[in-house]
């Protein structure tokens, strides 16, 4: 007989006390991963959630990586980093594979998921670095079955234009912000289709049109200097599902591929059908992802934002929790701030 087969000691192991630990809940929005750091970080200094960012970003920036990256994360591995508020029910920031996302509609249904089910209110504030962003949830038998957020003022910020891009040639793109700028692209302009065997060249060609933009175009924040680079590229196209309005699949940070339908990137995509009169305010479309999952996106108003004519849209989805888990980081792992390969 196997005796390692009833071998109970495995189960009563513990890490040394010296090491490290850190405890999340993970989640998925739309297939989309979100891990929610809950225990074991060291404080974090701040007044404002950009100020909490910045100094997470100056002094624990080995613990994203740790987090992230492989071994205990992934390329496509996503974050949130939860802290108390002094004027709405909690800030949070966002952690990726790059570095800093300035929001994030995905993690905003998961977090409000979980916060409703566990404190029983059904709608928060929340303060992420982009913004103030009201959540609500529908909920029954006591679970969240659908999450709403209304996002920041969304807006257009360059309309038609072209950019040379290395390896694909000239590609027409809008620049639109919806919490993050995005330049967006029709993937059949560009000979793509958006499904999943098509994952390595939208990850080459998102890139390359990101860096394309960025070093050709200014992407200025009309408020705060913190918010002014282009995260991503949004290609669009027909939807699986001709039920739906479109697909949306979102390249952003360093090659990440959203298996969402990107909660900032719809809104983002809101703000530019509405300039164009495609969309009204108070229609709701869906939009689905890479992998057939959806959001809901509607304009509830519109809004003026600096210098911009903006509108407010109203996001919906849903999220499912995954897992609760203890990270530990051995001093003598040689790997224990992790590393990415892609």
């Amino acid at each position: 007989m196997n005796q390692l087969a009833n071998w109970r000691p495995l189960a009563n192991w513990r890490p040394p006390d010296h090491w490290t630990r850190i405890t999340t809940i993970d989640m998925h929005t739309g297939g989309e991963p979100l891990r929610i750091i809950i225990d074991g970080l060291p404080p974090i200094e701040g007044r404002t959630v950009l100020g909490k960012r910045r100094y997470f970003r100056e002094h624990y920036d080995h613990l994203r990586r740790g987090l992230m990256w492989e071994p205990r994360g992934h390329a496509d591995m996503y974050g949130a980093v939860i802290t108390p508020s002094a004027d709405a029910d909690f800030d949070v920031f966002f952690l990726n594979n790059e570095g800093y996302s300035t929001m994030c509609g995905h993690a905003i249904i998961a977090l409000t998921k979980i916060v409703v089910e566990l404190f029983t209110k059904t709608e928060i504030s929340i303060n992420v670095p982009a913004g103030r962003i009201h959540a609500r949830a529908t909920v029954s038998n006591g679970r969240v079955v659908e999450t709403s957020f209304r996002n920041v003022p969304s807006f257009v910020h360059v309309r038609d234009r072209h950019v040379h891009v290395d390896g694909i040639g000239s590609v027409r793109f809008d620049v639109a912000y919806g919490g993050a700028f995005y330049a967006i692209v029709s993937a059949e302009a560009v000979g793509l289709e958006l499904v999943p065997r098509n994952l390595n060249r939208l990850i080459d060609c998102g890139r390359r049109i990101k860096d394309a933009v960025a070093s050709q175009f200014s992407i200025v924040h009309p408020i705060e200097p913190d918010l002014s680079f282009l995260y991503g590229t949004i290609f669009t196209g027909p939807p699986e599902n001709t039920a739906r309005h479109s697909r949306n699949v979102c390249i952003f940070a360093d090659g990440e591929v959203d298996r969402s339908p990107t909660g900032s990137g719809v809104s983002a995509r809101a703000a530019l059908h509405f300039a164009k009169g495609e969309l009204r305010l108070n229609e709701r479309v869906t939009i689905e992802s890479i992998v057939g999952s959806t959001m809901d996106v509607k304009l509830v108003e519109a809004a003026v934002f600096g210098p911009y004519d903006a509108v407010i849209p109203e996001v919906s989805g849903t999220a499912s929790i995954t897992g609760r888990h203890e990270f530990y980081f051995d001093p003598e792992d040689p790997f224990q701030t992790g590393f990415i390969l892609r």
